[in-house]
């Protein structure tokens, strides 16, 4: 494992880091290949908004710069980057004019089974609700126990996802990416204004949509609405597009939309 912390070489934070402490801060998980991170300017954007929200304060072209020095360093792998609101005492309230930390960490690219992408998966269907809360809904923050939970539901191989829905039982997302549903040709996923995290790769698949004339809708989608799916994919910024082949009874084919998109995601991560 690669890691720095504020542009050093470091392996242990301080005790007193408020992300240890609280998970007060945010992070992000960045495919790198041939020395470059995959879509960074997303990455960045998603970050730049958390620190809105949060009020965290910290100079993002610093954290750019560094995060390309360490992926030139890491040539292929993955990146996490960990932003918190730095060091204090004990107490909820934070420590006026302490410094951001920013901590890096490297390690190799998944292996996923190669079967995921070229055939599709079986998703669980989770217990672990997913609580409502606006000001952090989109954010990628560290607070990640309603994942942990969820995640903690199975041990099977044969499931790669779970699906999480939220308190009203609408269908959110899975526990480490984002869903989509195709139905007669249109695109739909999940409104995350109250809770969920806005993947990057679902960002670009939308815009990507758009440009390519396929219809987009992201909207509440009911759980029967996977009834209703002709096809169902996950994605996120790592491996890119999985089609859904079986949810409970329910089985879906790879379809030409899915297959479509997946060539999109790769091509957006291979450059």
């Amino acid at each position: 494992m690669h890691s720095w912390i504020d542009g050093q070489e470091a392996t242990a934070v301080n005790l007193q880091n408020r992300g240890l402490a609280y998970g007060d801060g945010l992070f992000e998980t960045i495919a790198v290949r041939g020395g470059r991170p995959s879509l960074l300017t997303r990455h960045l954007d998603r970050l730049a908004l958390g620190c809105q929200r949060l009020a965290i304060e910290v100079d993002l072209t610093l954290v750019r710069n560094e995060l390309l020095q360490f992926a030139s360093q890491l040539g292929e792998g993955v990146a996490k980057l960990m932003l918190t609101r730095g060091d204090s005492l004990r107490g909820y309230a934070p420590a006026v004019g302490a410094p951001a930390r920013r901590i890096l960490q490297g390690g190799p690219l998944p292996t996923y089974p190669a079967q995921n992408a070229e055939h599709g998966i079986r998703v669980f269907p989770c217990r672990t609700r997913l609580a409502e809360q606006p000001l952090l809904a989109g954010l990628k923050h560290l607070n990640r126990l309603e994942q942990v939970l969820a995640r903690a539901e199975w041990q099977d191989a044969a499931f790669a996802e779970g699906l999480m829905r939220d308190s009203q039982g609408r269908v959110i997302e899975g526990v480490y990416s984002n869903l989509f549903l195709v139905r007669e040709g249109t695109l739909l996923t999940a409104d995350l204004s109250r809770c969920g995290v806005a993947g990057v790769m679902r960002a670009a698949l939308l815009e990507q949509a758009v440009a390519l004339g396929i219809p987009a809708q992201v909207r509440d989608l009911a759980l029967s609405e996977l009834e209703q799916a002709d096809e169902v994919f996950v994605c996120n910024s790592v491996y890119g597009v999985w089609p859904v082949l079986e949810f409970t009874s329910l089985n879906w084919p790879a379809g030409p939309l899915t297959r479509k998109l997946q060539a999109v995601a790769r091509t957006l991560l291979d450059t």
